[in-house]
């Protein structure tokens, strides 16, 4: 189980479409001084060594909701790469997850609210393009529940956060393809992130929700 745990805190982190990029060009949302060298490092050596894992994006989902006088306001960011390193049982020091995911493929029911959301007065897209999270390390409450810690980058304020994980299905498959399916939640204060427009008629609380559908990467 304690496998599986290793395995699972990486897949949640995971929001990755790496699919989508060169093999050679895994990280490379994450270089020129994006996070710290020696974190993309330890995920080029990962790769590899056959150590990194990827969402399925078809399946997987990254969203939030928000309470406002004309009921609850739903989105999704359909745009989001980046990873997990996960070395060997019980090494969580040695595991390393990112995601970066692209303001702008915000969407929602409505276009007007889509372009209020990425405009100015809320996420600012034109000035702050990127959503970036990078883990610092987590907290199992159960076999299947855990706590995971981080770094939340959004509109170009840092705060740490902790997400609620669970995991949903453990993983199947044959040797070369091992899948796994976590839910994430937490709660944030978009005023904490500069984000005061049209306060208190909109809520403060913002749930920021997931639903990860991860698969082994295996080098070609």
């Amino acid at each position: 189980m304690r496998h599986l745990k290793s395995i699972f805190i990486g897949f949640l982190l995971s929001f990755v479409s790496l699919s989508a990029i060169a093999e050679a060009d895994i990280c490379a949302p994450f270089k020129d001084g994006v996070v710290d060298e020696t974190i993309v490092s330890k995920m080029l050596s990962a790769a590899d060594d056959g150590h990194l894992y990827r969402i399925k994006p078809s399946s997987s989902r990254v969203g939030f909701c928000v309470d406002s006088p004309i009921g609850m306001i739903e989105g999704e960011f359909k745009d989001f790469t980046g990873g997990l390193t996960f070395l060997q049982e019980g090494a969580s020091s040695d595991e390393q997850a990112l995601v970066m995911v692209s303001a702008g493929s915000l969407e929602t029911d409505g276009i007007f609210i889509e372009r209020m959301l990425k405009g100015k007065k809320f996420f600012d897209v034109d000035n702050y393009p990127e959503i970036l999270f990078v883990s610092t390390g987590f907290k199992w409450v159960s076999e299947t529940e855990a706590v995971l810690l981080g770094k939340l980058t959004l509109h170009g304020v840092t705060k740490e956060v902790g997400f609620h994980v669970e995991l949903i299905e453990e993983p199947a498959g044959g040797a070369e393809e091992q899948r796994i399916l976590v839910r994430a939640t937490t709660l944030i204060r978009r005023s904490e992130f500069g984000l005061n427009s049209l306060n208190p008629m909109v809520s403060d609380s913002v749930n920021l929700c997931m639903s990860v559908d991860a698969v082994k990467y295996v080098s070609l």
